[in-house]
C-alpha cells in the first residue's frame, strides 16, 4: 500500500469530512491492493469506531480475541474516536482491499451520520456491513428525583409542567434525539431537546439533576440503573431485554413508533473481492458462535446478533437512513 505522508493523511481526512476548498467526485482516492494469496497470511487489524473502552472497542476486542482462534493469526484492534466514527472509516479507507483490515462501528455510521455530519462522500459507498456482531436497543432513563415511575405517569407529568422537561441525547441528530421527537409527537408532549456529545456527559448531567430524561444504550445506562442511581421507563426493543426483564418496551405500553434496535457490525471496503468477503464473515460467524461469546455480550449489556445476510442488513440501513431523515427533516434539522 502507497505510505502517506502526515499531510497527506490530513487532507484525506479533511476530504472525508467535506473541508476540502476543492471540489471532487465523491468517490475516495485510496491506495488499491489487488486481494492474492491465502487469507489471512499476516495480522489482521480491527479498525474500532470509538474511543478505547467504547461498545465499539469492547465488541472489537471479544471478537478479535476468538477470531484469531479461528484464522491461527494475531488480531489487533485500533480504536478510532472521532467525528462520530468519520474517522475510522477513514482508516478503512486508506487500506488495500486484501482483508487484512476490518471495521467494527455501529449502524449509525451509515444510517445516522451522514445526517449529521456534512460529508464529500456517501458513507454506504465506503463501508460495507458483511455481520452483524451484537445489538441492543436504547432505554428511556430519569433521574430519581422525578415523581413519575411509569411511563404513563411520565406522560402527564410532561403534560403537567409544559416546556419545562428536557431530555438527552448522545448528540445531536442521532436516534437518540430522534427518539424523544418521535414520543413527543405520539404522545402529544413538549419535551425540550439537549444534545450531548457522547453518553457519559449525559449521563452525569443526568444524575445531577441538569437534565431529567436521556434515550440512552443499555451498556452505559443498565449498570447505573441496577445501583439505582437513575431509573428506567421503556426500552425500544420488540421484546423486553433479558438485561433489563422488569422495564416494559414502548410497543407493549402503546408507541410501536418508538421500537428500534441499533447493530454493532463488522465492515469491509465494499470492493474487497466477494470470495474473501465470505470468507471473513463465516469466520467472524464461527468466532461469535460460542456460548462464552454470548454470556460476555450480556455481560457488557449486548444482546447475541441476528445472523442477518450481508444484503439485509444493506437493507436495513437504508430504511433506517431515510426514516431518521424524515424524522430530522419535519423539525428542520441541518448537518454541521
Amino acid at each position: 500500500m502507497m505510505t502517506m505522508d502526515r499531510f497527506a493523511r490530513r487532507r484525506f481526512t479533511a476530504r472525508l469530512l467535506g473541508l476540502a476548498a476543492a471540489a471532487g467526485t465523491g468517490s475516495l482516492l485510496v491506495p488499491r491492493a489487488q486481494a492474492q494469496g491465502k487469507w489471512p497470511d499476516k495480522t489482521v487489524r480491527i479498525v474500532a469506531a470509538g474511543p478505547a473502552g467504547g461498545s465499539a472497542d469492547i465488541i472489537a476486542r471479544l471478537l478479535a480475541d476468538q477470531l484469531s482462534k479461528q484464522i491461527g493469526q494475531p488480531v489487533i484492534v485500533d480504536p478510532r474516536a472521532g467525528a462520530g466514527g468519520v474517522l475510522a472509516v477513514n482508516e478503512l479507507s486508506l487500506a488495500a482491499r486484501d482483508g487484512q483490515t476490518l471495521l467494527v462501528g455501529v449502524d449509525s455510521l451509515v444510517s445516522e451520520i451522514p445526517h449529521i455530519l456534512k460529508l464529500s462522500v456517501t458513507m454506504a459507498n465506503e463501508i460495507k456491513p458483511i455481520a452483524e456482531v451484537a445489538r441492543g436497543g436504547l432505554v428511556l432513563v430519569g433521574n430519581n428525583s422525578l415523581p413519575a415511575k411509569t411511563l404513563a405517569e411520565l406522560i402527564a407529568y410532561v403534560k403537567a409542567h409544559p416546556a419545562s422537561v428536557n431530555y438527552a441525547s448522545i448528540s445531536a441528530g442521532t436516534r437518540s434525539h430522534v427518539m424523544g421527537l418521535l414520543l413527543n409527537k405520539a404522545a402529544g408532549i413538549d419535551m425540550m431537546h439537549v444534545g450531548y456529545k457522547g453518553s457519559t456527559p449525559a449521563l452525569q448531567d443526568l444524575m445531577g439533576g441538569h437534565v431529567q430524561l436521556v434515550f440512552d444504550g443499555m451498556p452505559t445506562s443498565i449498570p447505573l440503573i441496577k445501583s439505582g442511581r437513575i431509573k428506567a421507563f421503556a426500552v425500544s426493543t420488540p421484546k423486553r431485554s433479558p438485561l433489563l426483564p422488569d422495564v416494559p418496551t414502548f410497543t407493549e405500553l402503546g408507541y410501536p413508533q418508538l421500537e428500534t434496535v441499533a447493530w454493532m457490525g463488522l465492515w469491509v471496503k465494499p470492493d474487497t473481492p466477494a470470495p474473501l468477503q465470505a470468507q471473513i464473515r463465516e469466520a467472524a460467524l464461527k468466532a461469535l458462535a460460542g456460548p462464552s461469546v454470548r454470556e460476555r455480550l450480556q455481560e457488557v449489556g449486548f444482546e447475541p446478533p441476528q445472523p442477518r445476510t450481508p444484503d439485509e442488513l444493506t437493507a436495513s440501513l437504508k430504511a433506517d437512513y431515510e426514516r431518521v431523515g424524515a424524522v430530522l427533516k419535519s423539525i428542520g434539522f441541518k448537518p454541521e
